[in-house]
């Protein structure tokens, strides 16, 4: 209980209950006016500049590319927008790289997160929403694996599941591709498919890095369907001829997102499986990005059929809290060491707070038909980016499932060069201007909005999308500037 200034007796959970009250009254005040992209200042405007400059002299180098570019402070975000502190909107096509599967200030989730903070945050013994979160993603989850483990990062998910599979064949070397990402930690940095990883020093040995099914741009030139998956017999000669003969797992992401939102053929993944099967190995697939819905479906392996041995999931998970987690089957489960007591906890893995977050986000994606809405308006937005292709010259491809979509911005279809950075950053800067917030900084563009996107904000974002490649088209160098 407490008292207030008149000294009378005030029930804590009503007092909770009117503050709660009272902030949703404000912030649904402030973001009825923030379902579309308006833009009210210079980007960034001078609140934003001035916040910015003051993490500047505390914070540590190594941020986030697209903060960097931006300048830009946010102060809330509605759905499937976001608003600065100088009051300008922008659609988000970000999500913080896949993350705000229910998009910004959803109540649900706000509501759920509050209670749980009043009542109980740390720990790990059971909890009642730690059974539903559990009982939930079991509901859910691919197939037969039933049994989850949580914990708070996707690096220490991966690593879990690597420690998993290792526990189960007894083998210890790792098959990744290139373009993967798996996370930043030493025990799977080496499993990154690109230059990133160096300069940290020796990586952990029995690494194997194999060309992932990117078509548009195949390593050995050829083209899908003709070249037969070449790209897996490729794999099979390499980890034949470069591997000690001990392979525990091969872990592959059913669409990898940070190398540009990349669609394999949906019969790579099940010949991806059937060259695990033929070394006793298990098949990891990695759904940080393409689970919960990301892709049109609830899971990136459902676009292919394919029943992996493990699946790690994140991101989207908790729609911005942070939490990740291994999925496995029964059986799997009970392989030590990685079984034993305490040799797979975590201290912050499924605290109360995370559980609620998880389960929230559940509940939410199925009540209101997120995964459909992620086909729906995914298959909308790449109709109309399909179109802008037909009129810009340097969009040499479009892709995508559901709401992740990739392009590729070339200086020539033919030789499918890529477009240079400072158009690509006038590219991003020019987005910003007009309103839409997007990964386009880099000549793969990334698109993986909230799954919560109308199809009115799709189609504004896109329309942004279509003005600033019309002013590259006529006012920048695009073949030639660096």
């Amino acid at each position: 209980m407490a008292r207030d200034e008149n000294d009378y007796v005030v029930d804590d959970e009503e007092m909770r209950t009117a503050q709660l009250s009272s902030s949703k009254r404000v912030n649904q005040g402030a973001a009825a006016a923030a379902k579309m992209p308006k833009i009210v200042t210079a980007v960034p405007g001078p609140k934003s500049r001035a916040i910015f400059a003051d993490e500047q002299r505390y914070i540590a180098p190594g941020r986030q590319r697209i903060s960097l570019l931006a300048g830009i402070a946010f102060e809330y975000g509605n759905g499937a927008t976001l608003t600065d502190a100088d009051d300008n909107t922008y659609v988000d096509f970000f999500a913080g790289v896949a993350v705000a599967s229910l998009g910004h200030g959803h109540p649900a989730l706000a509501d759920a997160i509050s209670r749980q903070a009043s009542r109980l945050m740390v720990g790990t013994f059971a909890t009642r929403e730690r059974a539903e979160a559990f009982r939930l993603i079991s509901a859910v989850a691919p197939a037969n694996l039933k049994r989850t483990h949580l914990y708070s990062g996707g690096a220490e998910a991966v690593e879990a599941a690597l420690r998993l599979a290792r526990s189960v064949t007894k083998k210890d070397e790792v098959v990744s591709f290139w373009g993967g990402f798996h996370g930043k930690t030493m025990g799977v940095l080496g499993l990154i498919g690109d230059e990133s990883k160096q300069g940290y020093g020796p990586l952990p040995g029995g690494r194997y890095s194999v060309p992932y099914a990117d078509c548009y741009r195949c390593p050995f030139k050829m083209t899908y369907p003709d070249c037969g998956l070449y790209c897996v017999e490729f794999a099979r000669k390499q980890i034949k001829n470069s591997s000690a003969g001990a392979i525990a797992a091969i872990i592959a992401e059913p669409m990898q997102g940070t190398a540009g939102n990349v669609i394999p053929p949906d019969d790579w993944m099940p010949a991806i499986k059937s060259v695990a099967e033929d070394h006793g190995a298990l098949l990891i697939a990695d759904e940080m990005i393409t689970g919960f819905g990301r892709t049109g479906k609830w899971w990136g392996v459902d676009q292919s059929g394919v029943i992996p041995d493990i699946v790690t999931i994140g991101k989207g998970m908790g729609s911005g809290f942070p939490i990740s987690g291994v999925l496995m089957s029964n059986e799997l489960g009970k392989a030590e060491p990685f079984a034993k007591p305490s040799a797979s906890s975590s201290s912050y893995g499924g605290n109360p707070l995370a559980a609620a977050a998880l389960a929230t986000t559940i509940k939410t994606i199925e009540s209101e038909k997120l995964v459909e809405n992620s086909r729906k308006v995914g298959a909308l937005m790449l109709t109309r980016l399909l179109e802008l292709q037909e009129k810009y010259e340097f969009l040499g491809d479009v892709r995508g499932r559901g709401l992740l979509i990739g392009l590729d911005l070339v200086r020539d279809r033919k030789s499918r060069r890529e477009l240079g950075r400072k158009v690509m950053e006038l590219i991003f800067t020019e987005s910003l201007k007009r309103g839409l917030l997007i990964m386009g900084y880099f000549p793969r563009v990334r698109i993986n909005p909230p799954l919560v996107i109308t199809t009115e904000q799709a189609e504004a974002g896109i329309a942004i999308l279509d003005e600033v490649f019309a002013h590259v088209r006529d006012h920048a160098d695009w073949r030639n500037g660096d």
